[in-house]
């Protein structure tokens, strides 16, 4: 037997056959986080005790919500189409069936003044091209059409229309394409670019004088900072018209104010613009004087109206919810898209749903199928029997006409995708293949859709 100390043995260290050698770790075991001593000390977060201390500046107030409401409306890294052509009074009273299908740009001047109104929304995707530019589909050039014919010989004084559709079938844009027309033909142009914003209280309100000094029901509600905010915008965006027309009523009684008989409207909005405790007064003077013979066509936009056909979030001295038509403003705006008021000199009155903001409104759901089955002359949807119905909503749409939009065709898809192609954001051929692949993967024509595959894939 081998001695433990033998010669062959005496060249292996004694420890090494005592020790045996540790077990490596499973990888699971084994940490990637580097240690605190082997990152560098301006790389670590400040702390202060057990809490960490921050080192960044919080947002400012309303930074976050200016950035999210951002609108760019220009990319100079675009390229710049040469076949693309401003829309000008002169081709609005030439549009036919030759305009449909053709992209037209929005002049300067009228784009500062579509922003002014709010006709922009931030989904819509205008900072991937070199300026501001319409398809003139179909139902557009119809609209225009019907534009205008007010006022003319064939007796068509007021248009009065509420657009629906799907998601993503353009329902803000004809608004927009709307105002644009009436903004070249030197019309006054009112706008409501979001009508959640009068319903959710978010803004100030008041109740408004009792109907007789025995009572103490108001006849509305007041929104005087809402007021004021509409009163600079229509300042602002029709001041070229606005500037021209003076009074011609004295309202000195009604406003408890010296007004100069030569004061032009839209120093008399900017005057009501600067203090919303005179904001109501003024605007009732404002809409009084716009109403009055001799003067320009009005343009009534509402979007998003599903928020108004319903109980607001305000609360009257009792708790109950109001309804958003004992809102004075919503009020006086639905009963021209009633028909319950006229406009005098001529004009429109449109509306667009939202269907990605969409509210419970049963019974305007109901009106507008009802509409769309009146104006197609199909079989009118009857109510359903165990739902009580808003019978406010349902006399202000008895007699609206109700467009639904529809997708666009292959003839206005290729026209919009070789403007995409022209502009240098779709880098594909514009053949009949693309055109049908895009047209059905946007499920018939949808223009968001039309967009969205569009700018999405091409990269």
């Amino acid at each position: 037997m081998c001695s433990p100390h033998c010669l062959r043995c005496l060249l292996t260290p004694l420890h090494s056959l005592t020790r045996k050698k540790p077990l490596p770790l499973p990888v699971r075991y084994l940490s990637t986080t580097p240690s605190a001593a082997s990152v560098p000390h301006s790389w670590r977060p400040k702390t202060r005790g057990n809490q960490q201390v921050k080192t960044s500046r919080p947002p400012a107030k309303g930074e976050r919500k200016a950035l999210r409401k951002r609108i760019v409306l220009n990319n100079p890294n675009a390229l710049e189409v040469a076949s693309l052509k401003d829309l000008t009074v002169t081709k609005v009273k030439a549009l036919d069936e030759d305009a449909e299908r053709s992209v037209m740009a929005l002049p300067g001047e009228v784009v500062d003044q579509l922003r002014t109104v709010g006709a922009f929304k931030p989904t819509q995707r205008w900072s991937s091209f070199r300026k501001p530019a319409i398809l003139l589909t179909t139902q557009m050039v119809e609209m225009a059409t019907e534009l205008e014919r007010v006022g003319g010989p064939d007796g068509l004084e007021v248009v009065r229309k509420v657009f629906s559709g799907e998601r993503g079938t353009g329902k803000s844009t004809m608004l927009l394409g709307a105002m644009a027309v009436a903004f070249l033909k030197g019309w006054v142009v009112i706008s409501i670019p979001e009508c959640q914003d009068l319903t959710i209280a978010h803004t100030d309100y008041a109740p408004a004088a009792a109907a007789a000094p025995q009572t103490t029901t108001p006849v509305g509600y007041i929104q005087k900072t809402y007021t004021a905010t509409l009163l600079s915008q229509i300042a602002s965006a029709n001041e070229p018209v606005l500037s021209t027309l003076r009074l011609t009523k004295d309202h000195s009684q009604s406003l408890e104010l010296p007004l100069s008989p030569n004061l032009t409207l839209a120093t008399l909005a900017k005057l009501g613009a600067q203090d919303p405790d005179i904001a109501w007064p003024i605007f009732e003077a404002l809409w009084d004087e716009l109403t009055s013979p001799t003067r320009p066509p009005l343009l009534l936009a509402l979007d998003s109206i599903n928020h108004v056909m319903r109980p607001s979030h305000y609360r009257d001295a009792n708790f109950n919810l109001i309804h958003a038509h004992d809102l004075l403003l919503v009020r006086r705006l639905l009963s021209y898209l009633s028909g319950a008021a006229q406009l005098p000199n001529g004009g429109a009155v449109l509306a667009a749903t939202s269907m990605s903001n969409q509210p419970s409104t049963p019974t305007f759901g109901l009106a507008l199928s009802q509409g769309e089955a009146r104006s197609m002359g199909r079989e009118m949807p009857q109510p359903n029997p165990f739902e009580k119905l808003d019978e406010r909503v349902m006399q202000v749409m008895q007699d609206v006409d109700v467009v639904r939009l529809r997708g666009l065709d292959r003839k206005e898809t290729r026209a919009l995708l070789e403007y995409y192609a022209a502009s240098g954001i779709l880098r594909e051929a514009v053949d009949e293949r693309n055109v049908a692949e895009k047209w059905t993967l946007a499920g018939g024509g949808v223009v968001g859709e039309v967009e969205k595959v569009a700018l999405t894939r091409s990269f």
